[in-house]
């Protein structure tokens, strides 16, 4: 499992349907190292902190094994790494594979930074702009190929090519894909949503959208 690029950007300003509108999701690859804080990257930003960064997506990962699915699927060649606004782009590390709590080390581990896995990527309307294919997001979202986002547990230096280990993984084993299913999909039945509850480190919006779910079914 390897980090293959870290990708930054500040939020700039473009126009989307005749409306001006500031985004952080043209991320582009960086060489050397780079900190990140318990919030983001330095040299990165987003340009709408209501539903983008702070605690639990401090930064988002999506797998280079898609790259392939999308570029054959909209007919697009050569994808730079960061096309989908990621900060990392990883590889041998996909949704089915990595569970939310599981705690993850990028790079050395004096040097290095150690992440908790939080929870799927949601796609706005600036992704679809982005790609050329705004009618994009909900084949996006049913894809299963969301990527996902991470809480900084010791910040650090990240650079391309640094070594990803799984350290702990949460015993409750829900996976990222899964709980987009319950999150987004209209997936999960009452048992799988409790089980999901008992994750300890559930962001607080995920703990409200399942609860609610869960409430639903009885």
């Amino acid at each position: 499992m390897k980090l293959l690029s870290v990708n930054v950007a500040l939020p700039k300003l473009v126009e989307i349907d005749g409306k001006n509108v500031f985004t952080g999701i043209y991320k582009t690859p960086v060489k050397g190292r780079v900190w990140l804080t318990r919030l983001t990257l330095v040299g990165d930003g987003q340009a709408d902190a209501g539903v983008h960064g702070g605690e639990h997506q401090a930064a988002y990962c999506y797998p280079f094994e898609h790259y392939a699915y999308w570029q054959n699927r909209l007919n697009l060649i050569n994808l730079p790494h960061g096309t989908f606004g990621e900060n990392f782009t990883i590889s041998g590390l996909l949704e089915e594979d990595i569970c939310i709590g599981d705690i993850l080390q990028i790079g050395d581990a004096k040097t290095g930074v150690k992440v908790q896995v939080t929870m799927p990527r949601i796609p706005c309307f600036k992704f679809g702009d982005k790609i050329g294919f705004p009618d994009i997001l909900d084949e996006f979202l049913r894809s299963g190929k969301s990527g996902f986002y991470l809480r900084v547990i010791q910040t650090g230096e990240v650079v391309a090519g640094d070594s990803i280990t799984i350290l702990e993984r949460d015993p409750q084993a829900i996976n990222i894909r899964t709980t987009l299913g319950m999150q987004k999909l209209d997936e999960g039945d009452a048992e799988l949503l409790k089980r999901a509850l008992t994750v300890t480190s559930l962001t607080p919006l995920l703990r409200q959208i399942f609860e609610q779910r869960l409430a639903s079914k009885v």
